[in-house]
């Protein structure tokens, strides 16, 4: 008898299990919302100070999606002042510095999300870099930016001016490091319960998430 009741008790705790194994998955699946029906999300960001990465990573945990960061051939100097410097002369000159991160495929991918932090009041050069290299016509692209507090400048611009053909959505901007001050990364704490809050609500107005 004893063994007839852990029997049926195991059995029933296995259904349960399997229930509700089930209950997540749709769970997870209705959490989709329209626009990333059938579509292929890639997020690539640029982050020195790593604020631009945390957003990215947030991104990824509501959207999913492949995750790739720009790194260079030639990384930029740590030191600030040489930095800045450097990305002067390169958006004078219009110098579009070569990219080590390659995307296998790009042409599978319907949405790309698109991170980097405003230097200088403009769009960075390995941004500028990823831009030209690729054909964005007919794919959507969700531009997303950490700043010094000074706002995106001519950036979301200049993603719009580099990928002509391509669908570009409503951006997300917020304050991040102020690494002139020697501020890096603030994505944490209160900061980041903030910013998670925000991203929620922007990809749910994109109708990403619901």
């Amino acid at each position: 008898m004893n063994k007839n009741i852990k029997s049926i008790a195991l059995m029933t705790a296995l259904l349960l299990n399997i229930l509700c194994g089930c209950s997540k998955a749709q769970s997870t699946a209705s959490e989709k919302g329209e626009m990333l029906k059938d579509k292929n999300v890639l997020i690539v960001y640029l982050s020195r100070t790593k604020n631009t990465k945390a957003i990215a990573e947030m991104i990824h945990k509501n959207v999913g999606g492949t995750l790739a960061s720009l790194e260079l051939k030639t990384p930029y100097p740590e030191d600030y002042k040489a930095i800045v410097d450097q990305v002067a002369k390169e958006n004078e000159t219009g110098y579009l510095p070569p990219l080590a991160t390659q995307i296998d495929n790009m042409e599978k991918y319907d949405i790309i999300f698109l991170g980097f932090p405003t230097w200088g009041m403009q769009l960075p050069p390995p941004v500028k870099s990823f831009l030209k290299q690729y054909n964005f016509k007919g794919k959507t692209l969700v531009p997303f930016n950490t700043n010094a507090g000074y706002g995106i400048g001519s950036s979301f611009d200049t993603v719009r001016d580099l990928s002509p053909g391509g669908h570009i959505l409503e951006g997300y901007t917020t304050k991040g490091g102020i690494e002139r001050d020697g501020v890096l990364f603030v994505i944490q704490g209160t900061k980041e319960k903030q910013v998670q809050v925000e991203i929620t609500t922007w990809l749910k107005k994109l109708k990403m998430i619901i």
